[in-house]
């Protein structure tokens, strides 16, 4: 079953989980490369991680005694279309969508009263 928009979008929200997807572009990779640039615990890398594969955008794959790490990029293909249905099949910047969203979020909001 795919990933619901909501699962895929969080999944995309965070800069670290993009920049592995990033990574993951190039090819498969150990965990521990993937780890490798980051400076934050291999425990937290794994928790992002797990966030992609649930999000369907990764998959994990033991061989032998190392964990491997694949990108789905079929995974992103709903996300994909929903997000062209906005603009005339230009390319759309992900961080710019994050900060739309963010001011959205903690914009105030007039409250009309009686």
């Amino acid at each position: 079953m795919a990933a619901s928009l909501d699962t895929i979008f969080s999944a995309l929200a965070d800069p670290t989980r993009r920049a592995i997807l990033s990574m993951l572009l190039e090819d498969d990779m150990a965990v521990t490369d993937v780890a490798a640039p980051f400076q934050i615990s291999l425990a937290a890398i794994s928790k992002h991680l797990t966030i992609l594969a649930e999000a369907g955008l990764i998959s994990q794959e033991k061989r032998g005694r190392i964990n491997w790490c694949k990108l789905e990029p079929d995974a992103m293909r709903d996300g994909f279309t929903w997000m062209q249905s906005f603009g005339a099949y230009e390319p759309f910047d992900l961080d710019a969508f994050e900060r739309f969203i963010e001011a959205e979020l903690n914009a105030p909001t007039d409250i009309i009263g009686p």
